[in-house]
């Protein structure tokens, strides 16, 4: 969910094809305007940023992102039902441009667009065995795609999820998901935590899936931040994207770690803060994140923004290396 006005379903794809499309790419250099040498913040180094425009009435509104091993491959969705498919060019260790974008609807199992839907909002991803995994808001469902096989044409096939989740707030529940690792002890399942779907103590009701196997824990709230995005950090670590927003203090981010071995049933979880950040850095409102590791061994974070549409908004794409515990 963006903390502004909510994106037009018609400036979406709504037919079942995909397009080529430009995405024009400025770049950013200094994350903190105010101190421009400085390139260390909290635990991580800004290497650098892009901020992405492109005249296709359907870019825009990022939600959610995927990057392959190579850090270069995309596969990104806007909250209004469209996937973003493209390929991140790099200069020196920086991200330079996008090429080879396209993009298309998010097909349901029918093969109708999402965005012909009364009731949806495509807010989170993850990949697991090969499948992507997309959690639809207000609809408080997952989908599973087979995009190895049927590309950005892909139908969507529900999964099992618990009952509750039709208890979860309409437009603030499925922002974050991710893929635990095989190598870790929740191997392979699926990781749910709420944007704000709070529990009786005011932290965000998190699940564990697994097949049909439900569990359920806590994420506590802190700082009032609320949840946009998630991701693994291997081998052992759940990484929460988090935003705040109010109209007199403006927007906030911040990126906080979590020990994989502590997500159990009935637990309430914390994890300390690798980084956070306002308007006086180069952000906007950050909803999506992905990690990569380089040739070299350096563990990369991408998170990218959702512009609602908005031209007070923008479309970021930042990177950052992991340098500090």
């Amino acid at each position: 969910m963006g903390f502004s006005s909510l994106a037009l379903s018609k400036n979406s794809h709504t037919s079942a094809v995909r397009a080529p499309i430009t995405v024009h790419s400025r770049p950013i250099s200094v994350f903190e305007p105010r101190e421009p040498s400085k390139t260390h913040f909290g635990a991580l180094e800004f290497l650098g940023g892009l901020v992405l425009t492109s005249s296709d009435d359907a870019f825009g509104g990022i939600s959610a992102l995927h990057l392959g091993p190579d850090g270069a491959r995309l596969l990104a969705l806007s909250d209004v039902g469209s996937w973003l498919r493209g390929r991140i060019v790099y200069d020196g260790g920086k991200p330079a441009s996008i090429a080879d974008a396209e993009m298309g609807p998010i097909l349901g199992p029918d093969g109708k667009s999402f965005a012909l839907r009364r009731r949806f909002d495509s807010e989170s991803l993850t990949e697991r065995n090969g499948m992507f995994y997309v959690g639809i808001e207000r609809e408080q469902k997952i989908f599973r795609f087979d995009i190895q096989h049927h590309g950005l044409l892909a139908h969507g096939k529900a999964i099992p999820v618990p009952p509750d989740f039709k208890t979860l707030e309409k437009n603030r529940s499925l922002e974050c998901l991710t893929t635990a690792p095989k190598n870790s002890v929740l191997s392979g399942s699926l990781i749910v935590v709420s944007e704000h779907s709070l529990d009786a103590n005011g932290n965000h009701r998190s699940f564990l899936l697994n097949g049909n196997k439900f569990e359920r824990f806590a994420v506590r709230r802190t700082g009032t931040f609320d949840v946009s995005d998630c991701t693994i950090l291997p081998p052992d670590d759940l990484l929460l994207l988090e935003r705040r927003f109010s109209f007199v203090r403006g927007i906030a981010i911040r990126i906080r770690r979590v020990p994989l071995s502590s997500l159990m049933e009935g637990a309430v979880v914390d994890g300390r803060t690798m980084v956070e950040a306002d308007l006086a850095f180069e952000i906007d409102n950050m909803e999506g994140i992905s990690i990569h590791r380089t040739t070299g061994g350096e563990t990369i974070i991408t998170i990218v923004s959702d512009d609602n549409f908005s031209v007070l908004q923008r479309n970021l794409l930042l990177q950052f290396a992991i340098v500090g515990g």
